[in-house]
């Protein structure tokens, strides 16, 4: 088993490039589905959930191929409607091939979804919209089996919380079905954004991407195309509290700061120096961080998979800090780990109060999920001694080369 080993006490320095963002491209390899043809992703990190999804797609039929940091996609006329247990248990964004295999092909056979064990995550917003739709759904040995009569047909769905899997699920399925579909508190993030910007290329008609109510009006036909992908904001959030939390001088580049505009206030709230332009954030931290309070939200407010990062910052704060998650209701699992290296914490139901303490000391931890075993990572470069974190394979799934992009700005840090 992989460790990565962390030697605390050095300060960061230097620059660091920011890739594609996972939760975009990871949507964005689905509408490869959409239509047969060449399909290509530009600006791809090497991360595991992204080989994943490819070993997905090459079970449906499609012909997935990296060249450098480019993902080439080949899409058959006739592909395969079903995404098997074993491979959709390992990652949730797997349901999404749910509305482009619906809207290309009538059927799909897709087990329940997996990933980060991160508490209750209900698919139901996404099979009521699809059911909207005219999809029709049967449970059947795990299998959701899904069929609809000829083509999806559009129509007004409400989501009950802005979610951003069942929006994209609407979205890859409203691009072909017969009329308009209306998707009413509708997830903002930016990649959602940029998912409409790739279907929109692709020949979709789409209006309203950002805001709460999006339009899909359905179109005959697409074509595959090639599309850059938007910047990963929680890669490039990571790196801003590791200079934060060593008192480094850490720029940021290839980043859209606007994506990051509450982490980044927040930083500031904790007397980090932060300065951005157009694509670039640089970050000068503290000695020590002042103790913040927030809440995670959908986007623009806090991004919840920025959370654990900004709770290992505020361990070490000079006075104490409430933290609350709105979204997932075990996203604390970490907590009792980031205590292993000194930090004081309790926790009650979805609330941390954080204590700051005046040090952490390092020890052995383990990565329950991709961002816990980041900020368990950042814990330790502020840590003294060191700090060694297992299951590290969750860190895999959202960081290309955290070790290597670390080492780089000056940390004492190595895999073993």
């Amino acid at each position: 088993m992989e460790r990565i080993i962390v030697g605390g006490g050095r300060r960061l320095e230097g620059s660091v490039q920011v890739h594609g963002a996972k939760n975009a491209i990871l949507k964005e390899m689905v509408a490869a589905l959409l239509t047969p043809g060449t399909h290509r992703l530009l600006d791809v990190p090497r991360i595991a959930d992204v080989e994943l999804m490819g070993q997905v797609l090459e079970h449906i039929g499609v012909v997935c191929e990296f060249d450098d940091r480019t993902l080439t996609m080949t899409t058959p006329d006739e592909v395969l409607p079903e995404a098997p247990l074993e491979l959709v248990r390992k990652m949730r964004a797997s349901i999404v091939v749910l509305g482009p295999l619906l809207a290309r092909t009538g059927r799909a056979s897709v087990a329940f979804p997996g990933g980060d064990d991160l508490g209750a995550r209900p698919i139901d917003m996404h099979l009521s919209g699809l059911e909207a739709m005219g999809a029709t759904f049967e449970l059947r040995h795990g299998m959701l089996e899904a069929t609809v009569d000829g083509r999806l047909r559009g129509a007004d769905v409400s989501l009950e919380f802005p979610s951003v899997g069942a929006t994209e699920n609407l979205m890859l399925a409203g691009v072909l079905a017969d009329g308009a579909t209306m998707i009413h508190n509708a997830a903002r993030e930016p990649e959602i954004q940029d998912l409409a910007a790739q279907l929109v290329e692709m020949g979709a008609r789409i209006e309203g991407a950002g805001t709460s109510t999006i339009t899909v009006h359905g179109v005959e036909e697409l074509q595959a195309v090639t599309h850059q992908v938007v910047p990963d904001r929680i890669v490039a959030g990571t790196f801003a509290v590791a200079g934060a939390i060593t008192g480094g001088d850490v720029t940021i580049e290839g980043c859209v700061p606007d994506h990051l505009r509450m982490e980044l206030r927040k930083l500031e709230a904790a007397g980090v120096e932060v300065e951005r332009g157009s694509s670039t954030v640089r970050v000068v931290g503290p000695e020590r961080p002042d103790p913040v309070d927030f809440a995670t939200l959908p986007f623009p407010g806090f991004h919840t998979d920025m959370q654990p990062q900004m709770v290992a910052l505020l361990s070490v704060a000079s006075g104490s800090s409430i933290v609350t998650e709105n979204l997932y209701d075990a996203r604390f699992r970490y907590v009792g780990e980031l205590m292993r290296l000194g930090a004081d914490i309790t926790v009650e139901w979805q609330h941390a109060v954080i204590r700051g303490v005046d040090r952490l000391s390092g020890a052995p931890v383990l990565a329950p999920d991709i961002r816990a075993g980041a900020a368990l990572v950042l814990a330790g470069l502020r840590a003294e001694g060191e700090t060694t974190v297992g299951d590290v394979y969750h860190i895999d799934r959202g960081y290309e080369d955290l070790v290597a992009d670390l080492a780089s700005l000056g940390a004492d840090i190595r895999r073993a």
